[in-house]
């Protein structure tokens, strides 16, 4: 199984990057504050501004290693391509199924599945763990219609239909994802799911580890030599991940919104490490994506075992395994995608 490795991110205004034989030095004031091997890392995310010199781009491309700039509001900005992965036959098979509407329709029930499978088990796991402070009857409620989701997902004849679907269920779990924040004395609420502008705390953190969770699927569709721009359930357009947002879907509810409401919970993050835009929008403070970054990593490197393969990986692995799986269904060696099912 392939290691886990890093994502180093850059917050820090005035950071200087250089090369240092197959090391990435990282200074700041003219003080070394970090040196990693290259071939610890998986990618390098900016999200503030930060020199860094063309020889350590051309390390980071000959490794393999993604480099990406990110806004504070967390939109792409730019994304350094890498030399392709994988051999030709492999995407050209990706594009006939990607061209295939019945092919690929098969392909988004499988990701549909995984989102709403997921977000079901996030529901009932509440309602085992904390059945005495939630409204039991409100939770049970969603917890059949996201099931009578998933059985209409499997019967359903086109994508126009699929993404209806796939719209109705997300709408049945963010209509009581409120009540798997239990610690309401920090002042955290979700008013449903909101993005451009993201109007709460909540919505703000989920947006922008959503983002990053896209960052990590892309980079293992690439890594596997499929091509993340060609989805099968989101519409190819010029500039858009479409295959990293097609499975990525199946992946939020383990990954990060467990994840986001246990920081909540655990009152690892209060409301402070928040501002307001002038639009009503919620944004991260610089100051508190350092710590989160750092719940971020441990929480990749969480222990599981994967409920396909059997094996014990990091929580980190799930994207390239799942891609794995992807390619080896694109290829002809399986019969269907086996989505990620969580248990």
């Amino acid at each position: 199984m392939r290691k886990l490795r890093n994502t180093l991110y850059i917050t820090q205004d005035d950071m200087y990057l250089y090369r240092d034989g197959e090391t990435i030095v990282l200074e700041k004031d003219r003080v070394k504050v970090k040196q990693l091997p290259i071939h610890n890392l998986e990618g390098v995310v900016f999200l503030n501004h930060a020199t860094v010199t063309p020889q350590v781009l051309e390390l980071c491309s000959s490794h393999q290693v993604h480099v990406s700039y990110i806004s504070h509001t967390g939109q792409y900005l730019v994304k350094i391509q890498n030399p392709t992965q994988g051999n030709v036959v492999l995407r050209r098979d990706q594009y006939r199924i990607a061209d295939d509407k019945n092919h690929s329709l098969r392909i988004a029930q499988s990701f549909c599945i995984g989102k709403i499978f997921n977000s079901r088990v996030v529901l009932q796991r509440l309602l085992r763990d904390h059945h005495d402070k939630v409204p039991t009857r409100e939770v049970e409620n969603s917890i059949s219609l996201l099931q009578n989701s998933i059985r209409k997902v499997t019967y359903t004849n086109t994508l126009f239909d699929l993404l209806g679907l796939e719209g109705d269920a997300a709408k049945n779990y963010y209509q009581v994802f409120d009540h798997l924040i239990l610690s309401k004395d920090q002042g955290f609420v979700f008013s449903g799911r909101s993005r451009r502008p993201p109007k709460d705390e909540v919505n703000a953190l989920l947006s922008y580890f959503y983002m990053l969770l896209a960052h990590e699927v892309e980079s293992a569709l690439e890594t596997v030599g499929l091509d993340p721009q060609v989805g099968f359930y989101h519409q190819i357009r010029s500039g858009r991940s479409s295959l990293a947002l097609d499975m990525m879907e199946e992946l939020r509810p383990f990954i990060v919104d467990r994840f986001v409401v246990t920081m909540i919970n655990n009152k690892e993050i209060s409301k402070k490490d928040f501002f307001v835009q002038e639009n009503g929008g919620y944004l991260i403070a610089q100051e508190a994506k350092s710590k989160l970054l750092q719940k971020w990593q441990i929480r990749k490197n969480d222990m599981i075992v994967h409920p396909y393969t059997k094996e014990k990986i990091e929580v980190g692995l799930i994207p390239y395994v799942q891609a794995l799986l992807l390619a080896r269904y694109v290829r002809g060696e399986m019969d269907a995608y086996p989505p990620f099912l969580m248990r």
